[in-house]
C-alpha cells in the first residue's frame, strides 16, 4: 500500500491500492453486524478524499483510478443502515442523531455516485447480501457487478420506514419510477439474476469469481477509457444527480423515523439480532469446513 493510503491507520476498512493499474479497492470490515456505522461512513469519507488527490492532474501517480466497493464480510456486502443506532435515536427522542447519521450517508452516496468529481469509475462488487443502506451503497456506483445468486432488497417497510438515502434516486435512474416504487414498497428481496434482467445490475459474475470479473471489466473500460470517460461525462448531465435533493429525502426519511412506534422499533431490534446470529452462525460454519479440510 502506498503511504498516501498507510498514512491513515484503518480500523473498518481494509485498502489494496494497485499501483500499476489505478484500482483502489476499499473493502468494508464491520464487525457483528455489518452495517454503515458512523465509524465506517467516516473512513470511507476519508477514502474519498484520498482518491481524489490521487487522481488530480498534479499528482504522480497515475491518472486512470477506478474504485471498487467490496466487503470482507463472508456471504454480506451491508446489511444497511446502524439500526442499532436508529433504534437509540428513536427511543431517546434524538432527532439530531438521526439528522447526523443521514447527511454522513448522503456526503459519501454522493460522492461515490458522480464518480468523486473526478476522472475515476466507480465501481461496486457484491458478493454477499445488500440490504437497505447496502443496496443503495451498491447501485451509487457507475457499474454494478454482483455475483449470481445473492440477494439484494429494501426491507425497511417491514418496521414501518423506507430506504431513505438515495433508494428511489438511484433505482429511478435505470428503471421506472412505478418499478421503483413496488420495490420500494414491497420489501422483497431479489437475486442478482433478477436485477440483472432489468438493469439493476450491470454484470453477472459466477460464484466465488467476483474479482476476476471486476478486472476483465477494467481491462476492457481502459482499451477504450477515452470513450468511457466522455459518454460518463455526458451521461452526468442527463443524470442531474443533486445532492440537495437527497438531502431532502434523507429529511423525510428522519421525519417517518421519528414517527414509528415503539412497536416498530422493537421489530427493528429483533432485526438486528437475526442478523447477528446469522453472520455469526455463517461465520462459524465457514471457519469449521476450512478446518474439515486444512
Amino acid at each position: 500500500m502506498p503511504q498516501h493510503f498507510a498514512s491513515h491507520r484503518w480500523k473498518n476498512l481494509r485498502i489494496k491500492y494497485e499501483l500499476e493499474s489505478g484500482i483502489a479497492w476499499y473493502y468494508m470490515q464491520s464487525g457483528e453486524r455489518p452495517s454503515f456505522t458512523l465509524e465506517l461512513l467516516r473512513e470511507i469519507s476519508i477514502f474519498q478524499s484520498k482518491v481524489k488527490e490521487l487522481s488530480s492532474k498534479n499528482n504522480r501517480f497515475p491518472k486512470t483510478l477506478y474504485t471498487v466497493l467490496a466487503s470482507d464480510s463472508p456471504g454480506v456486502f451491508n446489511f444497511g443502515g446502524d439500526l442499532a443506532l436508529f433504534a437509540r435515536c428513536i427511543l431517546a427522542r434524538d432527532r439530531d442523531g438521526l439528522e447526523n447519521y443521514a447527511k454522513a450517508c448522503i456526503d459519501v452516496l454522493y460522492n461515490n455516485a458522480v464518480n468523486l468529481e473526478s476522472p475515476v469509475t466507480t465501481i461496486s462488487l457484491v458478493q454477499g447480501q445488500a440490504l437497505g443502506g447496502g443496496f443503495e451503497a451498491a447501485l451509487s456506483s457507475e457499474v454494478v457487478i454482483a455475483e449470481r445468486g445473492v440477494k439484494l432488497g429494501f426491507p425497511e417497510i417491514m418496521f414501518n420506514l423506507f430506504p431513505g438515502m438515495g433508494a428511489f434516486h438511484l433505482l429511478s435512474e435505470r428503471v421506472s419510477h412505478v418499478t421503483a416504487k413496488r420495490m420500494i414498497q414491497g420489501g422483497d428481496l431479489y437475486t442478482a439474476e433478477d436485477l440483472y434482467e432489468v438493469g439493476l445490475v450491470d454484470i453477472l459474475a459466477a460464484r466465488g469469481e467476483g474479482e476476476k470479473a471486476v478486472m476483465e471489466y477494467i481491462r476492457r473500460h481502459r482499451r477504450s477509457w477515452n470513450g468511457y470517460m466522455h459518454i460518463q461525462k455526458v451521461t452526468a448531465f442527463e443524470r442531474a444527480f443533486n445532492y440537495q435533493d437527497l438531502m431532502n429525502a434523507a429529511n423525510i426519511w428522519v421525519d417517518a423515523a421519528m414517527g414509528i412506534s415503539e412497536k416498530d422499533v422493537r421489530k427493528m431490534e429483533k432485526l438486528v439480532s437475526a442478523q447477528r446470529r446469522a453472520f455469526v452462525d455463517q461465520g462459524d460454519v465457514k471457519q469449521q469446513a476450512v478446518a474439515q479440510t486444512s
